[in-house]
């Protein structure tokens, strides 16, 4: 049996899921017929208190549809400097709606207030509009950003009439962390975005939450980028269970990830990066005089234990569903010996 570090969109559904995906009840989501697909929607935008959602294939799909929805072609929109959607979302923001991106600086989750409110456009000619702003919470830097931030960014965005996004990807993990109704940290954009394939086992799709106007022009947009689907139901009788049964348990990944950090420690040279452990992922360094990255990849592949290579010279270790605390212990065992040979 594998052991999979490499990320929490790597969980397998849970038999309940499956169960639940085999009996769906489905009609053509694209005629709005889709009981399941209904039920879900209506479920996640009483869930985070807003008028409407919209199922879409994919995390990146929803941030894109969100930024393609809310801006025009030739905008600019504000994002922090190592969020999903600048870092790890190919450029679609620029192939798809025509818009360029502007960085204010995350440090380990703060933002700085009056640098973003310098950095919103004034009404000139030689400047683009600034279209959209976007927060990313959690952050996949492993920080959250604190309820005060949000609501201080939301506030600005509002005094300067620019809609605000929220990549909540992670946003059930940013609650935990933060302390925060879900409700509360939706409060702080027009629009969010929730993965339900990252850690609550579903195994496809995410929700694109806003008002209802919001949504009908989103879900044109969702034609249009191809994202139209059929007998949807049978992904989203998944997504109901992620929602209802997956979040409550998402407390024991961040437990396993501290323990995971705590273990990582006992390694010599091993640094754990403790400004960014406040939800379910670990990031460290090993020098390259330890052990190789080739090495150390291979070595756990060996042992049936899968992880990523390092990124900008991190590693980056994820807890989830699949991941006990016995297999924490393996593997820094396992690390421990391969270090050692």
């Amino acid at each position: 049996m594998w052991i999979d570090l490499r990320s929490d969109t790597v969980t397998q559904p849970t038999e309940a899921m499956r169960q639940a995906m085999a009996h769906a009840v489905v009609g053509d989501d694209v005629y709005g017929d889709d009981p399941t697909v209904n039920q879900l929607e209506k479920l996640t935008s009483e869930l985070f208190g807003k008028e409407a959602a919209l199922f879409v294939p994919s995390g990146t799909f929803g941030n894109q549809l969100a930024i393609m929805t809310h801006t025009q072609r030739g905008d600019e929109i504000l994002l922090g400097d190592d969020c999903h959607i600048l870092m790890h979302e190919v450029g679609a923001a620029a192939v798809l709606s025509g818009v360029q991106t502007r960085t204010f600086p995350t440090n380990s989750g703060h933002i700085d207030i009056e640098k973003l409110k310098r950095m919103i456009r004034g009404d000139d000619i030689h400047f683009p509009a600034t279209g959209l702003l976007c927060m990313e919470n959690a952050q996949s830097s492993g920080a959250v950003v604190s309820l005060a931030d949000m609501q201080a960014v939301y506030q600005l965005a509002q005094s300067r009439h620019v809609p605000v996004h929220i990549d909540g990807a992670r946003i059930f993990n940013a609650s935990i962390a933060i302390s925060a109704d879900i409700k509360e940290i939706a409060a702080c954009g027009d629009s969010v975005n929730v993965c339900l394939s990252k850690g609550l086992c579903a195994p496809v799709g995410s929700m694109l939450i806003g008002t209802r106007d919001f949504i009908r022009k989103a879900r044109k947009n969702r034609k249009l980028m191809g994202g139209g689907l059929r007998q949807a139901g049978i992904l989203a009788a998944a997504g109901i269970l992620a929602l209802t049964e997956m979040v409550s348990r998402l407390e024991d990944d961040h437990k396993n990830a501290h323990y995971l950090a705590d273990r990582l420690e006992e390694i010599e040279s091993c640094q754990v990066n403790r400004n960014r452990l406040a939800i379910n992922m670990v990031f460290f360094t090993l020098p390259e005089s330890v052990i190789s990255e080739a090495a150390l990849i291979e070595g756990l592949k060996n042992k049936m234990i899968r992880i990523n290579g390092q990124e900008d010279g991190e590693y980056r270790f994820v807890t989830n569903y699949g991941v006990s605390v016995d297999d924490i212990d393996l593997v820094v065992k396992t690390m421990k010996t391969i270090i050692d040979n």
